[in-house]
């Protein structure tokens, strides 16, 4: 009798532990499988850049291309990862300031292109979906809010940047897209070998997108930014603001409208005591035959000699593809930009005409106009192609110079 409860006894031991060496194999296969069975993705990008700027004595010709290699695993247990790897090439024509200290020897001689070369971690993260509602991002991540007028990715340029960070993302309030994410370092676009790459920060990005209706919603937003006081304490800063976009039915077409404004004053270890202010106001009408009309004004006020700052925007989407007024604070008395808009579709083309009128915000001097175009289309679904220019005259010339710049760019994506 006893014997048969020490076998009975055994087998189920042995029952219990086949069961669980069983789910863990099963658990390890799942793993296996998420990783393996991901996706991954290549593209590269090739891009020539002409440059013309009166205080240097060469023009700068940067012939660059970027392999971008990317992958994405699978979900297990509501994880999931991705890493993002860039390698920056320059291509036979290296007449040009790489920026950030990247190339010393050609400081003052040649224009600054800023397309470092070198190879970048630019991403890697992993997200736990908690339900439907609640998602967090772990690790170094691309972070664009709104229109990236604030935080943004500089997408433009080859070598991206990104941030070391902790990222919630929910849907659990009614009508609203909440974003929360804390940031430790931004990866900058010069690359690791340079200080001017990193900057340690203590960073507090929130961001709430409240849905009014079919066609309004409004997003108020708070960013903390305390910078290291080795990573340019100019740029720690308090921005409060609220974003109202929405459209309206205009004949055939519908108008887009935009009104933003916020104010910022000086945090952390910020050496500057100020308060300043900034509005954007924009109205794009759009038709039906593929023209779109817009006019736009975006003011960057000033207070006591220092101009409102966005260190983490994509700024070569703003003020001027010359990017005349980069780095943020080149305009210490403040920046207005009266801008109007015309993109045209024309087949496969997409046409694109600016023109700028820039201004001081204290003071009314002005800084001078600037016209940028852009033709591009896409080649099929993975080759694109663009030509793209910008024309800068100064009326500031103790402070700005005339500057004109030109680019080709192609692209492919598998």
């Amino acid at each position: 009798m006893k014997r048969n409860r020490v076998v009975q006894g055994l087998a189920t031991i042995a029952l219990i532990a086949s069961g669980s060496l069983l789910q863990a194999e099963e658990e390890k296969s799942d793993i296996a499988t998420a990783v393996t069975g991901g996706k991954a993705s290549i593209g590269i990008r090739y891009r020539y850049e002409f440059v013309d700027q009166d205080t240097f004595p060469e023009n700068a010709n940067a012939s660059t291309a970027r392999l971008r290699l990317n992958y994405r695993t699978g979900l297990w247990k509501s994880w999931s990862a991705f890493g993002e790897f860039d390698h920056v090439f320059h291509v036979l024509l290296t007449d040009f300031n790489s920026g950030g200290g990247t190339t010393p020897d050609k400081n003052g001689v040649y224009p600054v292109v800023a397309d470092p070369k070198g190879s970048d971690l630019n991403q890697l993260y992993a997200d736990y979906t908690m339900d439907e509602n609640w998602k967090f991002r772990f690790g170094r991540q691309r972070i664009n809010l709104d229109n990236q007028r604030f935080v943004g990715g500089v997408g433009w340029r080859q070598n991206e940047q990104t941030y070391d960070a902790l990222t919630l993302n929910t849907n659990a309030l009614s009508n609203t897209a909440l974003s929360y994410s804390y940031v430790a370092h931004v990866r900058r676009i010069f690359g690791q070998k340079v200080a001017a790459g990193e900057a340690k920060v203590d960073g507090h990005l929130l961001n709430a997108k409240v849905t009014l209706s079919n066609d309004w919603s409004v997003v108020p937003y708070f960013y903390f930014l305390d910078y290291d006081a080795a990573s340019n304490a100019a740029n720690s800063t308090a921005t409060l603001g609220a974003r109202l976009a929405g459209s309206i039915k205009a004949g055939e077409g519908r108008i887009a409208l935009i009104a933003e404004l916020a104010t910022q004053s000086d945090a952390g270890n910020n050496p500057a005591s100020y308060d300043a202010q900034y509005w954007h106001f924009d109205a794009t009408w759009t038709l039906v035959n593929g023209l779109s009309l817009g006019l736009a004004y975006e003011s960057l006020g000033s207070d006591s000699g220092v101009g409102f700052r966005t260190p983490l925007a994509t700024l070569h989407k703003f003020q001027g593809w010359a990017d005349v007024f980069i780095p943020p604070g080149t305009a210490p008395d403040g920046i207005n930009d009266l801008f109007a808009t015309v993109k045209y579709k024309l087949g496969d083309w997409n046409l694109t005409g600016v023109y700028h009128d820039f201004s001081a915000d204290t003071g009314g001097a002005d800084y001078g106009t600037e016209f940028d175009f852009a033709v591009g289309r896409s080649l099929g679904k993975r080759y694109g192609v663009l030509f793209k220019g910008a024309f800068f005259s100064t009326d500031a010339p103790a402070s700005y110079d005339d500057t004109t710049k030109f680019w080709v760019m192609l692209t492919a994506n598998y």
